[in-house]
């Protein structure tokens, strides 16, 4: 699976929460088989909202850090539903990790000290502008600045980074047709003088301190 960490609402308010896609299925590698889920039903959410809980309450208590008494009545929301191929959910979270919190074109208003942006109110679907003073505005964003260690993006078991064997045989189980990746062609550079294309025949390594070129 992969899952992806996002720490705001769409008001960007602190709203830490995390997203898992994962595959209906898993490899029996002894077998060399895929094993499809073939109902549309995963797990309960209350009873994995509850294991999530405390799993992760216990797991920061043992760092030491002091939490809430209450922490453990209030409920926890999980949410578990079909994704078809998964495309558009990849698609979704893959927005938050390369565009950051918000996108540069949502940020409408600059003046007197205030910032204005816009965002989608998620009962209505309207958008709707928040205005906020600068550095109100600008302690907002860094709050999602993650600390030291934490990562937004994390994937696991076939998925993981040193697992390519197993992916490799998952495609193939899977008659997955993977396009190859195609070759980024060079960096022209241009002549000064004329401005054509310009040829590499050869690549002088300068020694320290000394100029690069015939004696």
């Amino acid at each position: 699976m992969t899952g992806v960490l996002h720490t705001n609402s769409r008001k960007l308010d602190f709203h830490p929460h995390v997203h898992f896609l994962m595959p209906a299925g898993a490899i029996d590698v002894k077998n060399r088989l895929w094993k499809r889920k073939d109902w549309h039903f995963l797990f309960p959410e209350k009873a994995l909202a509850r294991l999530f809980r405390g799993k992760l309450i216990d797991r920061i208590r043992q760092e030491g850090w002091i939490l809430p008494d209450g922490l453990r009545k209030h409920d926890w929301v999980v949410s578990c539903k079909e994704a078809g191929s998964g495309e558009p959910a990849l698609k979704y979270l893959s927005r938050y990790l390369y565009r950051g919190i918000i996108a540069e074109k949502r940020i409408v208003e600059n003046n007197d000290g205030k910032v204005g942006f816009l965002y989608r109110e998620s009962r209505t679907g309207r958008w709707k502008k928040r205005i906020l003073p600068g550095e109100d505005f600008l302690w907002l964003v860094l709050k999602h600045v993650l600390p030291r260690g934490f990562r937004r993006a994390r994937d696991f078991g076939f998925l993981h980074g040193n697992a390519r064997k197993k992916l490799r045989l998952v495609q193939l189980l899977l008659h997955a047709n993977v396009p190859l990746r195609e070759k980024r062609p060079r960096p022209v550079f241009h002549c000064p003088a004329c401005g054509s294309d310009m040829a590499i025949i050869a690549v002088c390594q300068r020694p320290t301190n000394q100029p690069c070129g015939p004696p």
